[in-house]
């Protein structure tokens, strides 16, 4: 499957074989391909906790409405961002670029980001979003369906799975063998409503 074919087969996928296992190969896949994601500044700073303890998964089922996929499906990706990814040495994001590259951008990180915590935060949501997007459309790819949730407790997940002070909770993304096709795909807004040309009237 192409890259264009797989943009439009990927659905959210709401019901999973619960007895199908992922094999250690295919998550590792997984992971290093969304690893390829962007990042600002190539920080990275997106964390995906992959859960797949049982016990751990009914909790969070239960801060989630009981939907059945957060049980069902092979993987259950906790999206999350390293809100103290700019402090890092900047060679460990630049350690791979010639040496004029690294003496511009690394110096540039950590003033960029400072004392501007909002800026932090939405960079993060922004990581964990392109990560996300890359995890389906590659989970797609190798025969997976997947579905982002944002439908579920962030407060009790988060003390679910211990995210840090630093860390902030953005989504969770369900992985697994679909049991059931998705529902028709509602129908797209029309040109008129999502884009502007220029700027906004």
């Amino acid at each position: 499957m192409n890259t264009l074919a797989t943009i439009e087969a990927r659905r959210s996928i709401k019901h999973y074989d619960p007895e199908h296992e992922m094999p250690e190969e295919d998550l590792a896949r997984l992971i290093e391909l969304t690893k390829l994601a962007p990042s600002s500044f190539n920080m990275q700073n997106y964390r995906m906790v992959v859960v797949r303890d049982p016990e751990l998964r009914k909790q969070i089922r239960a801060a989630a409405w009981d939907q059945a996929h957060v049980t069902d499906a092979s993987v259950l990706f906790i999206m999350c961002a390293d809100l103290k990814a700019h402090e890092a040495d900047p060679a460990k994001y630049w350690s791979h670029a010639p040496q004029e590259v690294q003496d511009i951008l690394g110096p540039m990180i950590l003033p960029f980001y400072q004392d501007k915590p909002q800026l932090i935060r939405d960079e993060g949501i922004r990581s964990t979003a392109f990560a996300g997007m890359t995890l389906m459309l590659a989970a797609k790819e190798m025969g997976y369906g997947s579905c982002p949730m944002i439908g579920f407790d962030g407060e009790v997940v988060s003390k679910l799975i211990n995210v840090p002070e630093d860390h902030v909770l953005s989504f969770i993304i369900a992985v697994g063998k679909e049991a059931k096709p998705a529902w028709p795909r509602g129908e797209r807004l029309s040109d008129s409503e999502v884009v502007i040309q220029d700027r906004f009237a």
